[in-house]
């Protein structure tokens, strides 16, 4: 088992879900139900949040470069229309973690949306390889992400059980840049929420590195169209507190006074991640009663 400390995963210096219909949604074969086994604990015991009262499935969102982009949802029971909030995740995919996510958004009112970004080249969830993932996270850029995000808002406002004038996003590691990247991007995110997600280059990344991982949240926060928080763990190896304070300094500056990011001292890298080591259940519990209370007041 591997110990994640870094959005990205590792340097090279460092080396079930219901099927439950929905409507036209089905759940294919080939998707992986587990937890990535090159991140998980063996003494975890992540959350399982059951479908019951939901509707959970596969969807497929024409994406621009005519990829028919996979996605999970889950989403109250009824017509709706609830509000969506797009979950981005992180560099392990669609795997369980991810699907729980979905439905305890569901649970809390909202249609629910993660979809894989990765599999143009390979679900990296079944995998055990760290170089193998990273490679596979490495070929999906920005605008291909941001394809995906628009691909997946198209798809959401075409149907009568999501609110596409209420929507939100989160995202986990990987994910968390990406949410502060789409809430720059898109005028219809109303709110957002980033777990230790990076917001500045990497002090160690090469010169091509930095260029490839452009744009960074520390240089957008004057676009943000919407409320973004953060949440960030104090002991995140990954993610040096000097660039939280860059991205604080930031968002000050361009008058984003309702956006911030609480720093949780004795939280490492991945602490929401029940399935990790780094799980910390107070930090977890905490930073999801952020994500509700913004969520509450802004998309209902």
């Amino acid at each position: 088992m591997t110990i994640l400390t870094r959005p990205e995963g590792l340097t090279a210096e460092d080396l079930k879900l219901s099927r439950r219909g929905l409507g036209a949604l089905t759940l294919g074969a080939a998707v992986f139900t587990g937890y990535c086994p090159a991140a998980l604990a063996q003494s975890a015991r992540p959350i399982v949040t059951d479908a019951a009262g939901l509707e959970v499935g596969m969807v497929t969102c024409p994406a621009p470069d005519g990829f028919d982009l996979p996605a999970y949802v889950a989403r109250p029971e009824g017509d709706g229309p609830w509000p969506l909030v797009i979950v981005v995740s992180e560099i392990f995919g669609l795997h369980a973690y991810i699907q729980d996510v979905c439905r305890r958004l569901a649970r809390q009112g909202y249609a629910a949306i993660a979809p894989a970004f990765f599999v143009r080249v390979e679900d990296p969830a079944p995998l055990a390889d760290m170089q193998r993932i990273q490679a596979i996270v490495g070929a999906a850029g920005y605008e291909q992400v941001m394809g995906d995000i628009d691909a997946t808002l198209n798809w959401a406002s075409g149907q009568l059980w999501a609110n596409d004038d209420k929507v939100g996003i989160t995202g986990f590691c990987w994910g968390g840049k990406v949410v502060w990247q789409a809430a720059a991007r898109f005028a219809a995110i109303d709110a957002g929420v980033a777990w230790y997600g990076r917001l500045a280059p990497s002090p160690t990344a090469t010169p091509a590195q930095v260029e490839s991982g452009r744009p960074y949240p520390v240089d957008l926060a004057a676009d943000l169209k919407g409320v973004v928080i953060g949440n960030y763990g104090g002991l995140d190896q990954g993610i040096p507190l000097d660039t939280v304070q860059a991205m604080q300094t930031a968002l000050a500056t361009a008058g984003a006074s309702e956006s911030g990011i609480k720093v949780y001292d004795d939280a490492q890298h991945g602490f929401h991640a029940d399935y990790r080591p780094s799980y910390n259940a107070a930090d977890a519990a905490d930073g999801w009663a952020r994500l509700t209370a913004l969520f509450e007041a802004k998309l209902k």
